[in-house]
């Protein structure tokens, strides 16, 4: 029984992240997403309490995927600059292999109620935390500036990263965006040493 209830679970997720990346959030109406999901209207309210419940869900569930795949490379890099490469293929790859979270994540998430931006925001605090720890450990190992403002810098990295993904999706994506990893990297690189 638990496994069908995770079944829909993820069936709704899936549906309302296909849905919301093309319709928008405020465009996009629990039937749309039941209709996507193959699932009666009153089945998603049994998940969620209201729309934004959904979104922030989403967010929860599949930023902490791609969270859980920053801690575990970072795990395996030997240096902070080997680390800070991963966090940027990571980034780009994973937003690049899946449209619809891009689009969620860079264009809905600037749509939304201070309310949403501020719960989605506690999802994003552990990648900050990560790329902080990143910092931190490039200057114990004397890659990076001793001097570096790190509450800042990661703020920066951040937002590069993060403005690099909406450029992508505003541009219709007509580059690559992993193409851009080397690229991104060098830069900060530059700015940390």
């Amino acid at each position: 029984m638990a496994s069908r209830k995770t079944e829909k679970y993820e069936l709704i997720l899936e549906a309302a992240l296909k849905v919301i990346a093309e319709n928008g959030f405020h465009g996009s109406q629990i039937s749309k997403i039941a209709k996507e999901a193959g699932v009666a209207d009153g089945t998603i309210y049994l998940y969620f309490k209201k729309k934004e419940d959904i979104l922030i869900s989403l967010f929860q569930e599949r930023l902490g995927d791609l969270i859980t795949s920053f801690h575990e490379s970072v795990k395996e890099s030997s240096t902070a600059e080997e680390a800070l490469r991963k966090v940027c293929e990571i980034h780009y790859s994973e937003l690049e292999n899946n449209v619809n979270l891009a689009y969620v994540t860079q264009i809905e998430l600037r749509q939304s109620s201070l309310e949403l931006r501020v719960a989605i925001g506690h999802v994003v605090k552990p990648y900050i935390q990560l790329i902080e720890h990143i910092l931190e450990k490039g200057i114990q190992e004397k890659l990076f500036r001793a001097d570096l403002d790190i509450k800042l810098t990661r703020l920066l990295i951040f937002g590069a990263l993060d403005e690099v993904v909406t450029s992508w999706l505003i541009s219709g994506r007509k580059y690559s965006l992993t193409a851009q990893v080397e690229k991104t990297v060098e830069f900060f690189l530059k700015g940390l040493k």
